[in-house]
């Protein structure tokens, strides 16, 4: 039950009602009315901004329209009172058998309340992380994977039909010189003292097994070969994206798919993809202009094999192939975003760090070429996170190197605190992380809060009498905490739903924070007030309702919680 899609659906039929009696002109556009809670609790249950969106179609002013749907809107069954605020605002408030049904939907639903068909199986692809095959990921990485899988798993709960990608740069430069570092640490296997490792290799002991392991296996005869670089190459690869999936698999992240870059090259997938764009007239020779600010010291004024990008909206045109006729970086891209495409995928997510801001238009702009612009494409940046101690900033990690990676931070404080606090911020907005605070029981604490919520209810469910029987009256449910609990709980659904149509989850932390809040403020109403807790002796069926509307509540925060890959906890 999702009560403001259903009242969203009222106030359409009361538009269709006015324009059927010749009151309102045919025709109207209703993609941009919104039914949704007001600002202002006190302002009613439900506002919606239908006057002002359709008072310019309609040829009137904003409270004249408010003034014919007023009457229609009050006549529904369940609306107690219709008001007209502001330049057109229309508020409802709700007649009180409304939140007994709500209640018992939640409690008919269970795991399932919030879900929606809102994607209609649509396939969308999701790729995130995404990093380098060349040393454990960091702790940037790991705002973007948390970001990446709670936004699939935010979309599957909606009703899309969602994959889940890693897409391996192993056909770069770096994974060369990933295969030097781990020739030197080869050699060092062997017994060779190497001393400090040279500037431009990878220096992080990470490197050490996979030297040991090519030790083991080929023992000294790579010395002598003229061909070891391919070779220890892929091992070194399939070992850095072994140590990776056991990064991701610690944050509880499991990718179904991981697509090789690589691959695009050999199967002739980057020449193919470059093919049909020129057949679509979408690529021509010419030269580009020097970037804007400072030229970079590789740019070269000359002609080159070029996306007419900008015909799809990018600042630039965009270059294929480099002076000496191999591919760039950017060909593999729009070769990769083709084989997306032609899985059958509307919609395309890629999670990228902040410094990848130049990426949005061209990726944008390739989709558009390939698909004549029926394909979404929509790029989420994650800004970089900031790690500190008590305030003081945490030092780079000894076995990386150069960085504090995702599993040093995943191992002092646990994978649902990463989690939750890595998506209690908006994806665009920096983050800083502060292991004494994220780990401090406290309301300033969002993952303990809402955890704890969680964990009180499970206490209250447990410690219940178990001779209860009976069908639970929620039209007992009327002091203020409990009818602010109820209203809360009905905008989960909606939550949900405005969460993925704006690729947001952050809103579902936020969501579950206040969720939690008006939670505990009930509790602490029932210590000041005894006849509001919830095991009442003697008043068997208070005592019911109240435990069933515990159980709503739960559903409500679980159910949040496993959209964001945290555990809602029994105990704590």
């Amino acid at each position: 039950m999702n009560i403001f899609a259903d009242f969203q659906k009222v106030v359409e039929a009361a538009v269709a009602q006015l324009v059927e009696q010749g009151k309102l002109p045919a025709g109207l556009d209703m993609s941009k009315v919104t039914a949704e809670p007001p600002r202002d609790a006190t302002h009613g249950d439900i506002s919606t901004n239908v006057a002002m969106v359709l008072a310019k179609p309609a040829g009137t002013n904003p409270r004249a329209l408010a003034a014919l749907l007023e009457p229609v809107l009050a006549a529904h069954a369940d609306v107690g009172k219709v008001s007209v605020a502001g330049p057109g605002f229309i508020n409802l408030t709700l007649k009180p058998a409304i939140w007994p049904r709500a209640l018992a939907a939640v409690l008919g639903q269970k795991d399932a309340y919030g879900s929606s068909k809102l994607g209609q199986g649509e396939k969308v692809n999701v790729e995130y992380v995404s990093a380098n095959p060349t040393g454990p990921l960091h702790v940037g990485h790991c705002r973007g994977a948390v970001f990446g899988d709670a936004l699939a798993s935010l979309l599957a709960f909606s009703g899309y039909e969602v994959t889940k990608e890693y897409y391996i740069n192993d056909a770069g430069a770096q994974v060369d010189v990933l295969a030097q570092s781990a020739f030197l640490r080869y050699r060092e296997a062997l017994g060779e003292q190497v001393g400090e490792i040279p500037s431009g290799l990878y220096p992080g002991d990470y490197l050490k097994p996979v030297g040991a392991a090519l030790a083991k296996e080929h023992g000294n005869s790579l010395l002598s070969r003229n061909d070891w670089l391919p070779l220890v190459r892929d091992k070194a690869i399939s070992m850095m994206m072994d140590m990776i999936r056991d990064d991701l698999a610690a944050l509880a992240i499991k990718q179904e798919v991981f697509f090789s870059e690589k691959s695009l090259q050999t199967s002739g997938a980057v020449a193919g993809a470059l093919a049909a764009l020129e057949k679509a007239g979408h690529i021509y020779v010419g030269k580009l202009p020097p970037p804007k600010g400072e030229t970079p010291p590789d740019w070269e004024d000359r002609e080159q094999t070029l996306f007419r990008a900008s015909a799809f909206g990018d600042d630039t045109d965009r270059a294929l192939k480099k002076s000496d006729g191999s591919f760039t970086y950017f060909a593999s891209d729009v070769a990769y975003a083709e084989n997306k495409i032609a899985r059958g995928f509307g919609q395309l997510i890629y999670v990228l760090g902040a410094d990848h801001g130049g990426y949005v238009k061209r990726l944008q702009a390739v989709a558009s070429a390939f698909s004549g612009g029926k394909v979404q494409v929509d790029v989420k940046l994650c800004q970089l996170v900031k790690l500190f101690r008590n305030g003081e900033p945490v030092k780079m990690s000894k076995r990386a190197g150069e960085f504090v990676t995702l599993r040093d931070v995943v191992d002092e404080v646990g994978a649902d605190v990463v989690r939750f606090m890595m998506l209690y911020r908006k994806n665009e907005a920096p983050l800083d992380f502060d292991f004494a605070k994220v780990t401090e029981q406290s309301k300033d604490n969002p993952v303990f809060y809402v955890q704890y919520a969680h964990a009180r209810i499970c206490s209250v469910l447990r410690n219940a009498p178990a001779n209860l029987s009976g069908t639970p009256d929620f039209a007992l449910l009327t002091d203020e905490a409990e009818v602010a609990l109820i209203r809360k709980i009905v905008e989960f659904p909606r939550a949900i739903e405005a969460a993925a149509l704006a690729h947001e989850p952050h809103r579902i932390a936020f969501y579950l924070y206040e969720l939690a809040s008006e939670f505990h403020s009930l509790w602490n109403r029932g210590k000041e007030l005894p006849q509001l807790r919830f095991i009442l002796e003697g008043q068997d069926n208070v005592t019911l309702t109240r435990l069933a509307f515990l159980t709503a509540i739960r559903y409500c925060l679980a159910n949040g919680l496993r959209v964001l890959g945290v555990t809602p906890v029994e105990e704590m």
